[in-house]
């Protein structure tokens, strides 16, 4: 396989718009990143100036934006040949590998060094070495080199809401660490369920997945253990700050929907699944990525009625005051 990083080039007859510079930064994974940065930066006990909070948000999505745009770069030869990535901008021939890997360094020292002024350093380094973990550990080296590269590189996207956590208090606690678990543990069970059914892709790209090394009942195996594991970090939040009766009840009925849904998937033989096209491994796919938003959305919930009691409790305080 040739390195398209050398060869593909800009062309005027492919020529780069504003939407294909946005795609560079992976949106959609950029859209995970803010809310759950956001949902961390809520939860957190205190509270930034709003233009600081807004700030913090602006610049970890830049940073997220910047791994997505070196991730491109580095790994266009295995996206030029798969099919759900060949579209995408460097592959394309839209925009130049070069340009793509100047915009991305340009981004991560902007995002982290702004994301330290307007918060803390601690937040600035987490960011930093997020970027490093997702371009660096993840793209560079485990992607290409272990069936675990999921497992290991899905840190990366479990970092966002402890650095919004921490731009607020400065420091870190079991409830970052819990929201980090959270989606460290829930990453592979949702990238195996999709590799489940594009496994050809892989193959093409001599991706090592697991799908691809181990096959798909290992695949199927490994889906089921880490529903399992994924579990007991996501009722262990309930019972902290961030947690509470609302996030509890939603957690144990969304964790039985995704065991359930693990249960199914391991169940199956390939030629079931293959007869009406995986269609229960593209439905846990699927549940998996509402099952990631709800958990998110209940802590903002709980941090609402939370805040609801305070004031509350201090209108109480004032009427017995006025009694005197």
């Amino acid at each position: 396989m040739t390195d398209i990083r050398a060869d593909i080039s800009y062309s005027d007859n492919k020529e780069a718009g504003f939407s294909d510079y946005i795609a560079l930064l992976k949106p959609r994974v950029m859209s995970l990143v803010v809310f759950t940065a956001l949902v961390g930066l809520i939860v957190a006990p205190g509270a930034l100036h709003p233009i600081e909070a807004l700030a913090a948000i602006i610049f970890i999505a830049l940073g997220g934006g910047a791994s997505g745009a070196l991730n491109m770069w580095w790994d266009a030869d295995i996206d030029s040949v798969m099919k759900r990535t060949a579209k995408r901008p460097v592959p394309a021939g839209k925009i130049d590998a070069r340009e793509a890997m100047s915009l991305g360094f340009a981004l991560s020292g902007i995002s982290v060094i702004m994301l330290w002024l307007a918060t803390n350093a601690l937040a600035g380094a987490l960011l930093a070495f997020t970027i490093f973990f997702y371009a660096v550990i993840y793209t560079m080296w485990l992607k290409r080199a272990t069936p675990q590269n999921i497992v290991i590189g899905g840190a990366a996207g479990a970092f966002p809401p402890m650095i919004g956590w921490v731009a607020v208090t400065g420091s870190i606690s079991i409830e970052a660490c819990l929201m980090f678990m959270l989606i460290f543990m829930w990453t592979p069970p949702h990238f195996w369920a999709l590799a489940l059914f594009m496994k050809s892709d892989y193959h093409k790209a001599n991706v090592p997945m697991l799908t691809v090394t181990h096959g798909r009942k290992a695949t199927r195996t490994h889906i089921l253990v880490y529903t399992v594991a994924l579990i007991p970090f996501a009722l262990a939040a309930g019972f902290t700050s961030i947690g509470g009766p609302v996030y509890l009840a939603l957690a144990l009925v969304l964790n039985a929907m995704f065991l359930q849904g693990a249960w199914a998937i391991w169940r199956r033989s390939e030629s079931q699944a293959e007869a009406d096209g995986y269609a229960v491994e593209k439905r846990v796919f699927r549940f998996s990525l509402a099952y990631l938003f709800l958990h998110f959305g209940a802590f903002l919930v709980e941090a609402a009625l939370s805040r609801v009691t305070v004031y509350a409790d201090f209108a109480a305080m004032f009427k017995i005051l006025e009694l005197f």
